[in-house]
């Protein structure tokens, strides 16, 4: 057995200690030193195991405190760390939104799809480029009053994260460094190490990344792109104000660094995309995921034309073409309306779930958007992330840890990322109701609600 196959192995082994309840969560798994000598193998297998525990989400590390078992297994089997939950699980790591009659307005743009001759059709292979009926059809679909992208600009993937996996693999080589928010998208940490992209964290403010970080993180090794959230960042939901949109797009321009502007939740949003202010080295990546469903999706970037055949490239190396199957009824949703009708439920639902937040976690620092489906809650003293996320799957819910979004893993906010689109809204409400409870009895600003 080669170390590949043995960190896997035993990797599996404490997946299933943790599925079965033998470790629950909140419990800290031993130091990496101490689990390799217990299991006689070497430090860096060790290291190993534990990084698949973290990229499979069962485990969360905070430098100087351990690595502790995550919430999301315990959750999902009603498990409890001190006491047994009292209510179905509610998982607000999840986030897919979801509307009202969503599936029935759905299928009849599916329907024609499976007449024997256009499915023949459906079913053949799609290049990076797509269709010329995709192209146009997402072209209109993202464009903005100040933004128009071109067709020969769209390329299309299986879903977001592959569109994402596949420009930042165009861009930065193994190696190369990105600077990225100091709180970011967990999946594009996990897209960086897989590709052994460094990530260089950017000073902020409540505005976003400062533009003079920018040409300080470059001066200290040259950047090879940067990747930002400009509109409802996920997770503390702020959107960029016009001006730092021009001041870090020209930041970038000046110095001839490519930027990743990430618009997965920007439906949800009115505005422009910061390609306005830099067209030509800005690469936007969306999908259909969060605007339709996720179980048939595609991703979208829209790419400077001169770079269109190298992100192409990577996109057929990694196998990440979209379906043609998922092109075709994406085309069909765009054009009878349904994507623009799900859009327009989708901002109701989520103003209705930012209501139900502001009225039970009244009193605490939350931070959010009226229009985004998340929100940030920046913990009470004396409650850290870690030992919060386990007491709240205690109570059958699940939330993702702060540390789960952090870059520079030295500063580790006691905060939790509240996802709000999966649950019911009767649950949803249950759920906050209990973590206020649960926080505010802690913290001594409560006493039982």
């Amino acid at each position: 057995m080669d170390d590949s196959d043995d960190y896997r192995r035993l990797a599996d082994r404490l997946a299933d200690d943790i599925a079965a309840g033998r470790l629950k969560p909140g419990e800290r798994l031993p130091p990496q030193r101490v689990f390799a000598r217990r299991r006689g193998i070497a430090g860096s297998t060790a290291g190993r195991v534990y990084g698949e525990l973290v990229r499979r989400g069962l485990v969360v590390g905070e430098v100087g405190r351990g690595t502790f078992v995550r919430a999301v297994p315990a959750a999902l089997l009603g498990r409890a760390l001190t006491e047994p939950a009292t209510a179905a699980p509610v998982n607000l790591e999840l986030n897919y939104p979801s509307a009202p009659g969503q599936a029935e307005l759905l299928a009849p743009a599916l329907a024609p799809l499976l007449r024997p001759d256009v499915l023949a059709e459906a079913l053949l292979p799609a290049p990076a480029d797509g269709t010329t009926a995709a192209r146009n059809a997402a072209a209109g679909l993202l464009a903005t009053p100040g933004w128009q992208p071109g067709p020969c600009q769209l390329l299309f993937t299986g879903n977001a994260r592959q569109a994402m996996a596949a420009t930042l693999a165009s861009l930065v080589r193994p190696g190369g460094r990105l600077g990225v928010e100091p709180l970011t998208y967990p999946v594009v940490k996990e897209i960086a190490a897989r590709l052994g992209i460094t990530l260089v964290p950017l000073a902020a403010d409540e505005d976003g990344p400062l533009p003079e970080s920018v040409a300080a993180a470059h001066r200290t090794a040259p950047l090879s792109a940067l990747y930002v959230q400009p509109t409802l960042h996920n997770p503390t939901s702020v959107t960029m104000s016009e001006e730092r949109r021009r001041q870090l797009a020209g930041a970038a321009t000046d110095l001839d660094i490519p930027v990743v502007e990430d618009r997965i939740w920007s439906f949800l949003a009115d505005g422009d995309p910061l390609a306005v202010h830099a067209p030509r080295i800005t690469h936007v990546i969306d999908g259909l995921s969060k605007r339709v469903a996720p179980g048939l999706t595609v991703g979208l970037a829209v790419v400077p034309a001169w770079r269109a055949e190298a992100v192409a490239a990577a996109i057929r190396s990694g196998g990440w073409s979209a379906g043609r199957f998922a092109l075709e009824a994406a085309v069909r949703w765009i054009g009878d309306g349904t994507v623009a009708r799900l859009v327009a439920a989708k901002r109701a639902d989520a103003g209705r779930r930012q209501r139900i937040v502001e009225e039970e976690l009244h009193g605490f620092a939350v931070r959010s958007d009226p229009r985004a489906y998340y929100a940030w809650w920046e913990l009470p003293a004396p409650w850290r992330a870690d030992t919060f996320t386990a007491a709240a799957a205690a109570h059958g819910i699940a939330v993702t840890p702060g540390p789960a979004f952090v870059v520079d893993p030295s500063r580790t906010p006691d905060a939790v990322r509240l996802g709000l689109a999966s649950a019911a809204e009767p649950d949803l409400r249950r759920a906050l109701w209990t973590l206020a409870d649960l926080a505010g009895t802690a913290a001594g600003t409560r006493t039982g609600r």
